[in-house]
């Protein structure tokens, strides 16, 4: 599938770029030194060159149906200030994982949850996705907020299944349906 662009209203979401018009590494490479996304999410190292590549690979994934990202960006400037995405995507089977990120400016005004849900739209009607999951680590409070907002029903706990600050930590799973309200 080609990468579809999302109006969500106060923020507008898009493929990852790394062209002569936009140019989203800075923002990748940000996420990757940002310590409150490094604590909660697995980020490449903080270069350039690893940015280019995970912008590429990003875009490979796209076109294999394999997972679908956005870039979640400022509408007026373009500019990337989080992600979200559809991952572990299978459309014969239906089913999504849910997972999102946040830089410092962006953060405490909506702009994950209006993303997300944006997505989910996207994903249980335009793909017929029948269900998405979200999971996060016991302790990220933020997450916990983003899925309670978007309708995430808890559904089970994963003992020990991340290591986070060099702990294992429980896994919170929660999940959508097409048929929730």
């Amino acid at each position: 599938m080609e990468p579809v662009e999302i109006n969500a209203g106060s923020w507008y979401l898009r493929a990852l770029r790394a062209d002569d018009r936009i140019d989203d590494r800075p923002a990748v490479v940000a996420s990757c030194l940002d310590p409150e996304i490094r604590r909660w999410r697995r980020r490449p190292a903080a270069t350039r060159a690893e940015a280019d590549a995970y912008v590429r690979l990003r875009a490979r994934e796209w076109s294999r149906d394999e997972r679908y990202t956005w870039a979640v960006c400022e509408p007026t400037t373009g500019e990337m200030v989080g992600e979200v995405e559809l991952a572990a995507l299978d459309l014969a089977a239906r089913t999504a994982e849910a997972a999102c990120w946040a830089l410092p400016a962006a953060r405490g005004k909506g702009m994950t949850t209006t993303a997300l849900s944006a997505v989910l739209r996207f994903g249980f009607a335009g793909l017929g996705l029948r269900r998405v999951t979200y999971a996060w680590a016991e302790g990220n409070n933020a997450s916990a907020r983003v899925a309670i907002k978007c309708g995430f029903r808890p559904e089970a706990r994963q003992p020990s299944a991340w290591v986070v600050d060099g702990r294992h930590m429980d896994v919170l799973v929660a999940a959508r349906s097409a048929t929730d309200s």
